[in-house]
């Protein structure tokens, strides 16, 4: 697993870099915050600010299953605490964040996303077809791709879906 650090506070990324080489062997990068054009590989783990997530959101919503964020609260990494804190704290987000195969091939492809998005603005499948210059078919397999990644059938959860993870 490779991981890459995008941070306001060099210090905070140095540090954070040390631990996961000593205490991890995990090889780490620090990179700037700018994601628009970046090539990202599916076994690379991302420890980034929360001003990063909301200058790239087009990039890390897709990876979300493998971004860490700093700050308090479940699910992410607060830097406030001791060393032996952060250590432990990370122990547990590498184990919950690591990417799985799984995680992987349950991600939206853009088409896929332009689909859930119109679905969840209400249009149907013939409006879809229509607003993205494909077939009907084409709408169907989406839809049927879409609730197989995801494990949701009904419009009005692939709605909330749609909004709870930003695509709306």
């Amino acid at each position: 697993m490779n991981v890459t650090i995008a941070l306001d506070d060099t210090a905070q990324a140095l540090g954070i870099k040390y631990i996961l080489e000593q205490f991890f062997d995990i090889t780490s990068e620090i990179v700037a915050k700018n994601f628009n054009s970046c090539d990202a590989d599916q076994d690379t783990l991302y420890i980034i600010s929360p001003d990063c997530w909301c200058e790239n959101p087009d990039f890390f919503i897709p990876r979300r299953n493998r971004t860490i964020t700093l700050g308090k609260g479940p699910h992410r990494l607060d830097t406030t605490l001791d060393e032996s804190g952060i250590i432990e704290q990370l122990r547990h987000l590498l184990k919950h964040h690591s990417p799985k195969k799984s995680e992987i091939s349950a991600e939206l492809s853009p088409r896929e996303i332009d689909v859930l998005r119109l679905v969840a603005a209400g249009l149907i499948n013939k409006e879809i077809a229509e607003r993205l210059n494909i077939s009907f078919n084409t709408v169907l397999t989406h839809r049927k791709n879409i609730s197989a990644k995801l494990g949701i059938k009904s419009v009005s959860g692939l709605s909330v879906y749609a909004m709870m993870n930003g695509y709306v």
